[in-house]
């Protein structure tokens, strides 16, 4: 067997915590984004598109209890700041001050750098997803050497499904991608011996994505070493009788689940009713992980109300092609689904995807009557091309 040497598990405990903060930085910009506070602003007659003020989001920290007064609230600001998350809407200050200023997150405007490290790190969240949301046997509480791990999957089986799924070419190509997994820290060896190898070893995904994080976990110094995280069921640790350890959505009401993935990292906190994240090659949110809000509908619709004849609706087909992140849309509803949320910097809005939009089919599959986790899961298991037919209101 591959056995995976000391320096690997370093890098890979570094990419964790690396992932950590990027998770937590993406959680934060989505319920920004649900509050309103992330919104086109003006000043000087010039318009800031997708800006945040300073100011407002200490006060919204503070609030929200994820800091206990201003100065910890700009500091945790400032860590973002220092880690690529959000910059100054102009460049021109490199520190985070309570004040008038507006700032912006790299993902909203398109300015953070899409290395290959986070492109693995995308895939890796958007398979995971994809894992959760698939109906397959591929999680299973497992045994190895004796010992049995919760959501343990096999080598072999996990290059299978990642065929299957047109994830990958060949067998070969699988396993180099599940390497690259391992060694970006979003999947381990269930003891944290072994490399990936094509066969009968257990693995488990390392990272939980749908986990909510606290935001001053951005001022928790980490350990350096590998450590197991009891707050994760998909971290490495023997099967468990307690109950805690179940896998949590990031959405803060119990009706909400997730659909896809948090998109560009997801507006996918995304079992949150579905940020739409895939990403081909090494890249997706959706997802993200996110917060479900509430229905963006002015009022009820019910399906027979929308194929009513004469009804003020006209149908539409998109076609959606997923980037490095995703799709970039959130779905919900039931009889029928509409569009809850897109990402203005994702391919849905590019295709013309809208808030509102009633889903009619997708890839040709009529889905009127379906719950909107029967449409995410269409949309996760599908080609990343999607051709999506619409209804959008006629308005008066």
């Amino acid at each position: 067997m591959d056995s995976i040497s000391l320096a690997v598990l370093k890098i890979a405990t570094d990419r964790e915590q690396k992932g950590e903060i990027d998770i937590i930085g993406d959680q934060l910009r989505l319920r920004l984004h649900e509050d309103k506070y992330i919104r086109d602003r003006r000043y000087h007659l010039r318009t800031y598109p997708n800006c945040f003020m300073a100011r407002e989001v200490v006060d919204w920290l503070i609030d929200r209890k994820e800091a206990p007064d201003r100065p910890t609230a700009v500091q945790l600001m400032q860590k973002t700041m220092e880690h690529d998350i959000i910059h100054h809407s102009c460049d021109e200050y490199k520190d985070f001050k309570d004040s008038r200023r507006f700032y912006r997150f790299r993902k909203d405007d398109g300015t953070s750098q899409l290395d290959l490290e986070m492109m693995v790190f995308s895939r890796g969240q958007r398979l995971s997803e994809k894992v959760m949301n698939s109906d397959n046997s591929l999680l299973q509480a497992r045994e190895e050497d004796g010992v049995k791990y919760e959501r343990a999957f096999v080598a072999t089986e996990m290059v299978t499904w990642l065929i299957q799924e047109q994830e990958s070419k060949n067998r070969g190509d699988a396993e180099q991608l599940c390497r690259r997994l391992l060694e970006h820290a979003i999947i381990q060896h269930v003891s944290s011996k072994h490399h990936f190898v094509d066969g009968p070893l257990l693995y488990q995904f390392r990272l939980n994505f749908r986990r909510r994080r606290k935001i001053m976990e951005l001022l928790i110094k980490r350990p350096q070493t590998v450590v197991e995280s009891q707050d994760s069921p998909f971290c490495v640790r023997k099967q468990s009788h307690d109950k805690s350890a179940s896998f949590n959505s990031v959405s803060p009401n119990s009706e909400v689940k997730v659909a896809s993935a948090v998109r560009r990292s997801s507006m996918t906190s995304s079992s949150s009713s579905g940020y739409f994240s895939n990403s081909p090659a090494l890249g997706n949110s959706p997802p993200v992980v996110l917060c479900n809000p509430r229905s963006v509908l002015k009022r009820p619709v019910t399906l027979d109300e929308l194929l009513a004849p004469g009804a003020p609706y006209i149908r539409k087909t998109l076609t959606v092609v997923s980037d490095a992140v995703g799709w970039g849309f959130v779905v919900r509803g039931e009889k029928p689904c509409h569009i809850q949320a897109v990402d203005p910097t994702g391919p849905a809005a590019s295709a013309g995807v809208k808030i509102r939009h009633f889903v009619v089919s997708v890839n040709g599959l009529n889905v009127l009557h379906c719950h909107f986790r029967a449409v995410s899961n269409l949309v996760l298991t599908g080609p990343r091309t999607i051709v999506m037919e619409v209804m959008e209101e006629v308005e008066p």
